[in-house]
């Protein structure tokens, strides 16, 4: 295997790899040929990945197990089901996406994750983790009931085994004695030990056909015999157990081989090869390096998870020669506009100074939430739960029963997956739980699996809930305070990225919830603006001479303000990085039809379809949500008023 330095700068030689448009072609390839696909495999992605920025180390850590599945398994007719989908980059090179993988993550380009729609390799659509082992089994009961001799892999890893829904997935598995194989592709993310020569050899030995007919025709005999077949059982388990954690997988119901070196491609491919055919539920535990091939990401697979594109450096110009102006005062730079997840961080560690009750918690996401320097500062309370979005709701609804003050800090789109524990687990009991919401709204590369596009509609209908979202930073620092002091579930919900660049305070006062700001006054039609559609709002009410509203909070709404809107002007127009169905808008509309106000509405908001991945800014163009496409929905509202 060729280690590199360094991303190649243009695009490597890959000739054998250039010869495959499907994985067909892997299988008549002997063990050379298929250790060169792998080299220049991994040359390729580190070339496309480069260009296009995007998922990085675990595609590199799974370019052997890709190449040795779908030279063992008849894709796309056996099924081949990828978990966290960021690992299935090398899979969509093998599987005629190999050009195209320059305009990954890019709109109109490749999506970043198995996508059904877009090619018949993608077996099942994924973004979040831990699904693969139930939609595998699935597919493997439908090949059962139609006596089909389908063979069907899951391949998960990368920590989706922290999550409870893959072992319900496995518990089920081993119940209904499915055939189906389970790769583990455990690469420090998840659970580990024992990789080497014998772990390696044993794997072997266990999946040999000498040893399966043996191991039946074993059970055959000890099955008349009292006792026998039990206790050769626990002997197999023990011997095992010896040098890999079979026993959990073993329990379950499933032949545990493993683990062995997952970039070993010989052995990868004779062991899937023996493995493929054999009766019942089958689990090949793998290790794996995240990063593997690349010195930097080997080094830092977390800050290596990802990377941007990299752009390749302009001639510097020549250097101009000025005249010297008399000396005067130079101008002070412009604030650098702060990312919100970085305020944040920061005042999560400001409050945690002044009030030791504070609990900081998420689920995998310490980097993308900015609590790393909490973690550092008051490691004691600090609680990472791993992919396991429903524990950390109700592991903050058991703190809060004991008087902490937990601060759950969870992206919008993994909320969903603890919604039912949101609702029966902390907004039933009235419990002082803080959501921070990050991402909330287009998020860009990563698609419709990750847009927060449903959180407003889905919290503003919980009974108890307060619900603020900042129009900039300075605003998020002071709602984290206001939601940290109320006395109950609140959340303060901010999308990805920077903010428009106001100054944050370091102070910690809270500002007022249920109450919106006036921001300008006009005539005729009132901008209503939720969040982060404010700095547009206020580009369009200077152009239609409107008046703009800062709504500041979702719920409750500002009762007063609102009514006094629909008093004073034409036309209402709510605002909102949300879907219309349910949204802030929806609130207003419910307002203002319990009070019996009769006011022209229209609500922009986002559409109701599965917006699509890109830069945020071409999506919000695209959902008409950039001051112009608010523009020209007002305009056309109005003159359909007027005619």
């Amino acid at each position: 295997m060729k280690l590199f330095d360094e991303i190649p700068a243009e695009r490597p030689a890959t000739p054998l790899l250039d010869t495959l448009d499907t994985p067909a072609g892997l299988r008549s390839m002997n063990q050379s040929q298929l250790m060169q696909v792998a080299d220049e495999l991994r040359a390729y992605l580190l070339y496309s990945v480069g260009c296009s920025g995007g998922h990085f180390g675990a595609g590199l850590g799974v370019v052997e197990l890709t190449v040795a599945l779908h030279h063992a398994l008849d894709t796309p007719y056996d099924r081949l089901v990828w978990d966290v989908g960021h690992q299935a980059y090398p899979h969509k090179i093998l599987t005629g996406r190999r050009e195209a993988m320059l305009s990954i993550r890019q709109y109109g380009g490749l999506a970043a994750f198995p996508r059904r729609a877009e090619s018949e390799y993608d077996t099942f659509g994924v973004g979040h983790s831990s699904t693969s082992v139930s939609a595998a089994l699935g597919m493997a009961l439908a090949a059962r009931t139609r006596h089909e001799k389908r063979r069907v892999c899951a391949v998960i890893g990368d920590g989706a085994m922290s999550a409870g829904m893959a072992f319900e997935a496995l518990a089920h598995a081993g119940h209904v004695d499915a055939n189906l194989l389970v790769v583990l592709n455990d690469n420090e993310m998840s659970i580990s030990e024992n990789v080497g020569g014998m772990a390696s050899y044993l794997a072997r030995i266990l999946t040999s056909k000498p040893y399966t007919l043996m191991r039946e025709n074993s059970k055959r005999v000890l099955s008349h015999l009292p006792g026998a077949l039990e206790l050769a059982k626990r002997t197999e388990e023990h011997m095992k157990g010896m040098v890999s954690p079979a026993t959990l997988f073993e329990e379950m119901g499933f032949n545990y081989i493993g683990p062995i070196d997952g970039h070993d491609l010989p052995a990868l491919v004779h062991t899937l090869r023996n493995m493929r055919d054999l009766e019942g539920p089958q689990f090949l535990h793998i290790k794996t390096c995240k990063g593997r091939g690349f010195q930097p990401a080997e080094s830092d697979p977390i800050g290596y998870h990802a990377i941007t594109k990299l752009e390749k450096p302009a001639p510097a110009p020549p250097p101009k020669v000025e005249p010297k102006a008399p000396s005067e005062a130079k101008p002070e730079p412009a604030a650098k506009p702060r990312k919100y997840c970085n305020v944040f961080g920061e005042w999560i560690c400001d409050m945690a100074a002044r009030d030791e009750r504070l609990i900081g918690i998420t689920p995998a996401m310490r980097e993308g939430s900015d609590l790393v320097r909490f973690s550092k500062e008051y490691p004691e309370r600090y609680y990472d739960v791993a992919i396991a979005e429903q524990h950390a709701v109700t592991l903050a609804a058991g703190l809060a029963c004991e008087g902490m003050k937990p601060v759950v800090a969870i992206y919008s789109t993994f909320l969903q997956r603890g919604y039912d524990q949101l609702i029966h687990d902390v907004a039933v009991q009235g419990l002082d739980v803080m959501f921070a919401l990050d991402r909330a709204g287009v998020v860009g590369e990563d698609g419709p699996t990750h847009h927060g596009a449903l959180d407003l509609s889905f919290v503003r209908c919980i009974p108890g809930l307060v619900v603020m979202a900042p129009a900039d930073e300075a605003e998020c620092r002071a709602m984290l305070s206001a939601v940290y002091h109320h006395p109950g579930p609140a959340a303060v919900r901010y999308p990805r990225g920077t903010g428009p660049g106001v100054a944050v305070p370091e102070h910690l006062e809270a500002i007022d919830i249920g109450r919106a700001q006036i921001r300008r006054e006009g005539q005729r039609i009132a901008l209503l603006a939720f969040g982060s559609l404010n700095t547009a709002a206020a580009e369009v009410a200077e152009r239609l001479d409107a008046s703009h509203i800062n709504m500041r909070t979702v719920k409750p709404l500002d009762r007063d303000a609102v009514l006094a809107a629909a008093r004073e002007h034409d036309l209402l127009v709510t605002l909102e990085e949300n879907v219309v169905a349910g949204g802030a808008g929806s609130g207003v509309n419910e307002l203002l039809a319990e009070a019996g106000e009769l006011c022209a509405v229209l609500n922009l908001g986002l559409p109701d379809a599965f917006v699509e991945h890109g830069k945020p800014a071409e999506l919000l163009h695209e959902c008409g949500l950039d001051a112009e496409g608010i523009e020209a929905s007002i305009r056309r509202r109005i003159n359909a008023l007027t005619s």
